[in-house]
């Protein structure tokens, strides 16, 4: 029997896509101690609509087979700016002062991304594909704790890191978008590969904030 074809199984794998980010969310709340304020009604807002834009028109790039076309796709309109957009948007309203607050860029990011997450989960629901329903929210969560972690370093660090850090953000959206592209080409190994590389920052920043969250408890 092909469990990939149960009605449980894809089920479950929507259940994943519709909550996951939700659920991050509020761990990472709960150990960075922030709280969602003025800005986290603008990253749900602002989420929704683009989510929305994106249903109704639909992809920009359009996949054709297993090359470079497939992973653009996956770069522009499934994994990589789905997740980065929200992190550029933030960095200029912080540039600007808009944003108010403790909202930080982890959170503001992961909360753009709920509408975008419970959107996929019903529009992708009838592919019962592991890709889209269980990677892609990982790759989103990856890039959206992984680039501020790097984001923070740039910020508060001297000019001969800024270049290093700056160039790790670069390589977790290449390794996320290529993590994509290589499941999707039935390239598991190299998938795994990538994979690893665009979630080690996001683990990275979780134990250092679960530590620091620890010492100061």
């Amino acid at each position: 029997m092909d469990i990939t074809g149960t009605d449980w199984y894809a089920k479950s794998m929507s259940f994943f896509c519709f909550l996951w980010i939700p659920l991050f969310y509020l761990f990472w709340r709960s150990i960075t101690g922030t709280n969602a304020a003025s800005g986290g009604v603008l990253a749900l807002l602002a989420g929704s609509i683009v989510a929305l834009l994106q249903f109704f028109l639909g992809a920009m790039v359009e996949p054709g087979g297993f090359g470079l076309s497939r992973w653009l796709s996956g770069c522009i309109d499934i994994v990589v700016l789905p997740a980065i957009a929200p992190l550029l948007i933030y960095l200029v309203l912080f540039s600007l002062k808009i944003t108010t607050g403790t909202t930080d860029f982890a959170n503001f990011a992961l909360l753009w991304l709920i509408p975008g997450g419970a959107i996929r989960a019903l529009t992708w629901s009838s592919q019962h594909d592991p890709i889209l329903l269980v990677l892609v929210p990982v790759l989103w969560t990856s890039i959206a704790i992984g680039a501020p972690f790097f984001i923070t370093i740039i910020q508060n660090s001297r000019v001969f890191a800024i270049i290093p850090a700056s160039l790790a953000i670069l390589i977790v959206l290449f390794a996320a978008a290529s993590s994509y592209w290589a499941f999707y080409s039935q390239k598991t190994f190299v998938g795994v590969l990538f994979l690893i590389a665009a979630v080690i920052p996001m683990f990275v920043s979780v134990i250092l904030t679960l530590i620091k969250s620890g010492d100061t408890a």
